[in-house]
């Protein structure tokens, strides 16, 4: 048997919902297993999704570091970027691509604050850019909240 973590929690979640609560006479336990069936479900989706997520949004981070290096004049700022522009995940392991998408949003944070010190229409519209791609990342982080 090969379990599928994603079915098995998706069924799980199921099993909750319809299954045990509606079979539990106490009101304060029945509320409580149907949060841990909605639990259940929104941690199936993001186990799903938890990997490619990271890959997406690390990559973006990236490509927006490149396209930062003409714009940064502060040499140990764009070195950070440049490296971080060519650099790439070496594990698809969630707790290794967290760790790496950590140092990215540190170092966004360093770009997103040198930028705004920037006047201009360039430094404008990279400033715009950040603020796609922070909107863009709570999309990829956004749950349907679907149980199952």
């Amino acid at each position: 048997m090969k379990p599928e973590i994603s079915r098995f929690l998706e069924v799980a979640s199921a099993h909750l919902l319809l299954q045990s609560a509606p079979a539990i006479s106490d009101g304060y336990e029945q509320s409580s297993v149907q949060t841990l069936a909605i639990l259940l479900g929104v941690t199936r989706e993001e186990a799903e999704r938890a990997a490619a997520r990271r890959v997406e949004e690390n990559r973006a981070l990236r490509t927006l570091f490149g396209e930062a290096v003409p714009l940064v004049s502060e040499e140990a700022l764009r070195g950070r970027l440049s490296e971080a522009a060519e650099g790439h995940d070496e594990s698809l392991l969630v707790s290794e691509l967290e760790k790496g998408n950590a140092a990215l949003r540190e170092l966004l944070i360093a770009l997103h604050t040198y930028v705004e010190t920037l006047e201009g229409d360039d430094a404008r519209a990279f400033e715009s850019a950040i603020w796609r791609e922070l909107a863009l990342s709570t999309e990829r982080r956004r749950l349907s909240l679907a149980p199952f």
